[in-house]
């Protein structure tokens, strides 16, 4: 048997130096071990306003890696993301909302968005609000078996990033799509990262394709739970007409929302 291989296999078994020191092959000798099935995220609801269940199906592989589909479920918090695949003009709208009502938000974007927008992606820091990873190329990362490939998803977009702000990007990272595996998940852990998934979405992404004010206000309110963090896309031109009427609602039902940061 191969020796560095062995003394590897006991440095581990023993716990003396942690996997994120791992680089290049040998980080993927260690995880070609795990679990590399791409999963669909989703989550279980339920009645009464109790916060949803995580997948059956992964819930063990979860609760190994730093997997956030909920915040603090025993008081009225609310974590509000948005995902920014491009722009379709409704963001600083957003940005005004969040604003007025003094929240904050997490913005989750791809490499072309910050190289687009480059003067959004400024005010959203300089407006308080974090800015998150969303991949380079918005793959399936349950897809991208090579580490060097995985890295390179995520660094991208740190590096531009730091470009346009001259700040290291937040490390939260939002999986594509919500596809993930046992293999990304550790990748993204032993990159720094906490992965953010939802406890509530709604179909709100196609623009010709957007919802009433009612329905998605009857929607969102209707399944706003403790802890929930709340998935919305920013190309949504209903998202953007609602959301003032949306926080001031929540602030009237006693909700609180709160950055990722606290988590």
């Amino acid at each position: 048997m191969n020796i560095k291989l062995v003394l590897l296999s006991t440095l581990l078994s023993l716990n003396l130096f942690s996997s994120s020191s791992f680089t290049g092959s040998s980080m993927s000798e260690y995880a070609s071990n795990l679990n590399t099935k791409e999963y669909d995220w989703y989550y279980e609801s339920r009645n009464n306003g109790e916060p949803p269940l995580s997948p059956k199906e992964t819930r063990d592989i979860i609760s190994k890696y730093p997997v956030y589909y909920l915040g603090n479920t025993d008081k009225k918090v609310i974590y509000l993301t948005f995902d920014e695949g491009y722009e379709n003009g409704y963001t600083e709208r957003i940005l005004d909302i969040l604003k007025k009502h003094k929240v904050p938000a997490a913005f989750f974007v791809v490499e072309p968005y910050i190289k687009s927008n480059p003067e959004i992606v400024k005010r959203m820091e300089a407006e308080g609000h974090l800015v998150c990873n969303h991949s380079a190329h918005h793959p399936s990362m349950a897809s991208v078996l090579d580490l060097e490939k995985f890295k390179i998803e995520l660094q991208e977009v740190e590096k531009v990033y730091k470009e346009v702000t001259g700040k290291d990007i937040a490390k939260f990272f939002r999986p594509p799509m919500g596809k993930y595996s046992e293999l990304s998940l550790k990748y993204t852990t032993d990159l720094g990262y906490k992965t953010i998934f939802w406890s509530f979405a709604y179909r709100d992404w196609i623009p010709e394709e957007q919802p009433s004010h009612d329905f998605a206000m009857n929607k969102i309110v209707n399944k706003t739970h403790n802890g929930a963090i709340i998935l919305l896309h920013a190309v949504s031109k209903t998202n953007a007409e609602i959301l003032d009427q949306l926080i001031t609602k929540w602030k009237a039902d006693g909700y609180e929302i709160k950055s990722l940061e606290e988590l």
